[in-house]
């Protein structure tokens, strides 16, 4: 990814992610807006996939995801067509996949925002801030 950026970084016990994108193997993995080239469904995949790249910035910083105690917050940004407004069901998504890895500590504050455009054209970025034990 272009930028002047890390992809995650700790104050004391509490670790921000950079905007996380749906990328496997350095590829993007879906393109375009929710609502119009991308259904919600394809949409709730980009953000899993999302999330995890967002975990695995979390477990670069620190060396393992057994020291997160609780994920504090997820904000997602959702590439919305004109007149789409269901960005809560995307990020549903991420949610459950939080709460499957963490439990009851996955559950976390959240912010869905519908915007024009997302980097590299992609429909889902999200970020993370976590709580380590």
């Amino acid at each position: 990814m272009a930028g002047l950026y890390v992809p995650a970084t700790r104050a004391g016990d509490l670790v921000f992610s950079s905007g996380a994108v749906p990328v496997r193997d350095g590829e993007v993995t879906h393109r375009g807006r929710v609502g119009a080239e991308v259904s919600l469904e394809e949409a709730q995949a980009a953000a899993r996939i999302a999330v995890v790249n967002a975990l695995a910035s979390v477990r670069a910083e620190v060396g393992s995801l057994k020291r997160v105690m609780r994920v504090i917050k997820l904000t997602g940004y959702v590439a919305s067509a004109p007149g789409f407004s269901d960005q809560p069901a995307v990020m549903n998504a991420a949610s459950q996949l939080l709460i499957d890895a963490f439990g009851e500590a996955g559950q976390s504050a959240r912010t869905a925002v519908g915007v024009a455009e997302l980097p590299l054209g992609v429909p889902v970025e999200v970020d993370l801030v976590v709580l380590l034990r």
